[in-house]
């Protein structure tokens, strides 16, 4: 589980520093890497590692979620400007 946990926050933090379209794994690979973290803390030779694994993930946790709480506030302020219409968007 210690490995698990570690590959899940290392991946999750490199796909959420680069984004991209994979940037949508970067919230299920964050919580996926704390929960396997947390199991993976039980073994206590590899309980440095599932720790670090957990850090990872709850770093890309939070970066995660700024950036999203940032994208949804960037298009709210373009809308609310006037500077973003939804149908043209749509068609």
């Amino acid at each position: 589980m210690a490995i698990a946990s570690l590959i899940c926050g290392i991946l999750a933090l490199v796909i959420g520093i680069f984004g991209g379209p994979l940037s949508l794994l970067n919230l299920p690979l964050a919580v996926a890497g704390i929960i396997t973290g947390v199991f993976g803390r039980k073994d206590p030779e590899k309980k440095g590692m599932a720790t670090a694994g957990m850090i990872c993930s709850i770093i890309s946790l939070v970066l995660g979620i700024l950036i999203t709480v940032a994208c949804v506030a960037c298009f709210g302020a373009l809308g609310a400007a006037g500077g973003l219409d939804l149908n043209d968007i749509l068609h």
